[in-house]
């Protein structure tokens, strides 16, 4: 089986190189699996972090955990495993107390920016029990709803992006959107305490 070099195409498809990897410990194999969807996992960390140089960082670590991780796991669709897999980086980042979660940008009664309508704690505890409740809340939303708010906030995607990435009509979308934003602020407000 021909590998080439990473930075350099591959007539290999993910899947391929997801049991290469997986049957030689090879990281090269990784490499050049992983720089595909290097550009996307940069710029899923950077919507988190906000900041270009932890971003980086992020890409880097992912690719460490990724050494591991893919051993572990059966993995069909890697483009779709290594976002989820990024997504809870990001969340599990941003839960240590390495990272502060500014309040004012956590605001569900705002239509701008990446905000998710949670009022934060100061200590680091109330910030990791407020993110568990806000990602129970974001699965526990209707399909269309989980993956408007989803869309709309996490990604930052307007309307019609969101309209083309989906195949919702855009009436459909904004009221995807508003009724989402309510039932999570409903879940929140009903969970908070609550967790186990």
């Amino acid at each position: 089986m021909k590998i080439t070099g990473v930075g350099q195409k591959s007539p290999l498809v993910d899947i391929e190189l997801v049991e290469n990897y997986r049957s030689t410990e090879d990281l090269e194999v990784l490499g050049i699996l992983y720089h595909r969807y290097m550009h996307l996992v940069f710029g899923v960390c950077l919507k988190y972090f906000k900041n270009r140089e932890e971003a980086k960082d992020a890409v880097m670590s992912i690719f460490e955990k990724l050494v591991v991780d893919l051993k572990e796991h059966e993995v069909s669709n890697f483009k779709s495993w290594l976002h989820v897999n990024t997504r809870n980086f990001c969340l599990m980042k941003l839960r240590s107390s390495k990272f502060k979660i500014n309040s004012s940008a956590l605001d569900i009664n705002s239509d701008s920016g990446v905000e998710y309508g949670l009022p934060m704690h100061h200590d680091n505890e109330d910030i990791e029990d407020d993110l568990v409740i806000l990602e129970r809340c974001i699965e526990g939303l209707e399909n269309a709803q989980q993956r408007s708010v989803r869309l709309f906030f996490l990604e930052q995607k307007c309307y019609l992006e969101i309209c083309e990435l989906t195949g919702f009509e855009l009436k459909k979308v904004k009221s995807y959107i508003q009724n989402g934003k309510r039932n999570l602020k409903l879940c929140i407000e009903n969970n908070r305490g609550k967790q186990d």
